[in-house]
């Protein structure tokens, strides 16, 4: 179990949570909710004993399995050590007894690889690489890598080991912050089952929203600058969160109510013969007198991509017989025809060429073979996955010029709705961009796509930074869409939202698929089980 006591964090005036007392139950999941800039992942280092709070203390099992962010300590570190190290324990122990065999054999010596390899035995150390084999070939790790330096692995492989490292040694408890963001479907997958059948505790921040309703049992949300526990998954605490607060504003009212029934009565009769009655009202006015709603710190932009008014021809793009390698081959002799209206949801593992792909599609990059041919009137906006090929955070614009520019000749009342609704408001709209966070850039970015000339929307992991109010909000904004989008993603929720066609990076190819993602998903595992 792990147990908050009376914790408080602050920034200057700013409190993100006070007086909070929590505990953390084994057996129980907790999913860490709120909006970006809540607190959740200062709370995280908290507990992790990164970051110290304003007040309070926390008490954690022997045993913590921590997602760590820190790669480059673990450059000069062969893969399969970095996953052991998970188990600190078993770990010191394997480095103590590796040094102990260097030198000269004496009693002492021999009684002390005696208590070593006795520590080693009780923490299961002779079976530890095959225990991180499992842990990095669920993790989609290829075995290429187990054995070389992780500063020579790609840099999405590297966090993958590290999540290994956390699930590694049989943790009592589990701290996982955005364990999802390096992962493709698959991996996604393998993690939820692993963690549906885990036995200690666990708390996780996540937004990926399909991830969280499979794994927790519990939410824990920050809001009015507290904590509250809800049972049950994310979207079981949306519910009851709204209901409370529903049940709260009603009670609120009807207390405005009644308090204003009672001073008609004392003003009426205050200065006559009921003075006894006028002071029972006095009284009740001051036992209901409500106490003010804390605001709640949820924010979820309004997110409308709106196609311009030239509609496009029936093929809005032709791809006939496309290649594209780098060093090695990447996409070979690929065939598409993209028909207007549809939504095309692209999935499949990380490396595989999803991203490649879309900027082809989005004419940002050149086929090496073959073409790319736009139809009639065809007018694209691109999302990019790395935020800097759009958004250069060299220059000195604030947010509001960088969209200025977006589009010559536009009002800045126009600029500044747009801004609005993607939550840039009051001095937010003049933040410098070179300060933006990932969250603040990703929404920049749809702003800017909001105020463009389009017909066909390309977005390539366009949910990486945003918190799930604002991943629900893009959501609903693709649904809507009147035009032509074409997403890759690995948010389930997200695809499920709008995508009725589904572009899958397999391992023997590019598949088209013409159905929804749960169709798809059905069908290939169907022929898997064959």
């Amino acid at each position: 179990m792990i147990t908050l006591a009376n914790i408080s964090k602050s920034f200057g005036s700013r409190i993100l949570f006070e007086n909070v007392s929590i505990t953390f139950n084994a057996g129980n999941r907790y999913g860490l909710t709120g909006p970006n800039g809540s607190g959740k992942s200062t709370l995280l280092k908290i507990i992790m004993g990164l970051e110290e709070p304003t007040t309070g203390t926390v008490t954690l099992p022997d045993r913590v399995g921590i997602l760590r962010q820190n790669i480059e300590d673990y450059s000069e570190f062969n893969v399969i050590d970095v996953v052991i190290m998970g188990n600190a324990r078993l770990w010191n122990a394997l480095k103590e007894r590796d040094k102990l065999y260097e030198v000269e054999m004496t009693d002492e010596v021999g009684m002390r690889l005696g208590e070593l390899e006795g520590i080693i035995a009780e923490e299961d150390g002779y079976s530890a690489d095959a225990n991180a084999e499992v842990l990095l070939n669920g993790m989609g790790v290829s075995k290429d890598y187990f054995h070389q330096h992780m500063g020579a692995i790609p840099t999405d492989m590297q966090f993958r080991v590290l999540l290994c490292q956390a699930l590694f040694g049989d943790p009592q408890a589990l701290l996982l912050d955005e364990p999802t963001n390096h992962l493709d479907m698959d991996s996604i997958g393998w993690l939820e089952n692993f963690l549906f059948n885990y036995k200690g505790v666990l708390v996780v921040i996540s937004h990926d929203r399909h991830f969280l309703n499979s794994v927790t049992t519990h939410i824990a949300d920050i809001d009015y600058d507290t904590i509250i526990t809800y049972p049950g998954n994310y979207d079981q605490m949306v519910v009851a969160k709204t209901s409370v607060r529903e049940q709260a504003e009603r009670d609120a009212k009807s207390k405005e109510k009644k308090i204003s029934q009672l001073k008609e009565f004392v003003a009426r009769f205050g200065a006559g013969t009921r003075a006894s009655q006028v002071q029972s009202r006095v009284r009740e006015i001051n036992r209901l007198q409500p106490q003010e709603l804390k605001k709640s710190n949820i924010q979820r932009p309004y997110i409308r991509f709106i196609p311009t008014e030239k509609q496009p021809g029936k093929i809005v793009l032709k791809v006939e017989d496309i290649s594209k390698a780098f060093d090695e081959p990447v996409i070979k002799r690929f065939n598409l025809e993209v028909h207007r209206g549809d939504k095309i949801g692209v999935i499949g593992a990380n490396g595989r060429g999803k991203s490649t792909l879309l900027k082809m599609l989005a004419g940002v990059l050149a086929p090496d073979k073959g073409k790319v041919e736009p139809g009639h009137q065809v007018s694209i906006s691109y999302f990019p996955q790395n935020h800097g090929e759009i958004v250069d955070k060299k220059t000195t614009q604030n947010a509001f010029e960088w969209l200025k520019v977006r589009k010559p000749g536009i009002y800045d009342q126009d600029v500044r709705s747009a801004m609005g609704k993607m939550l840039f408001g009051g001095d937010d709209a003049f933040k410098p961009v070179s300060g933006l966070s990932g969250g603040e850039t990703a929404r920049l970015i749809m702003a800017g796509m909001m105020l463009s000339d389009h017909n066909v929307i390309i977005l390539d992991e366009p949910n990486n930074h945003l918190d799930l109010e604002a991943v629900s909000a893009l959501g609903w904004g693709l649904e809507e869409y009147k035009g032509t989008a074409i997403v890759a993603s690995h948010d389930r929720d997200l695809l499920d939202n709008f995508a009725t066609k589904i572009i899958a990076f397999e391992p023997e190819g590019i598949v088209v698929f013409d159905g929804n993602l749960e169709e798809y998903l059905q069908k290939k595992g169907s022929l898997t089980s064959k």
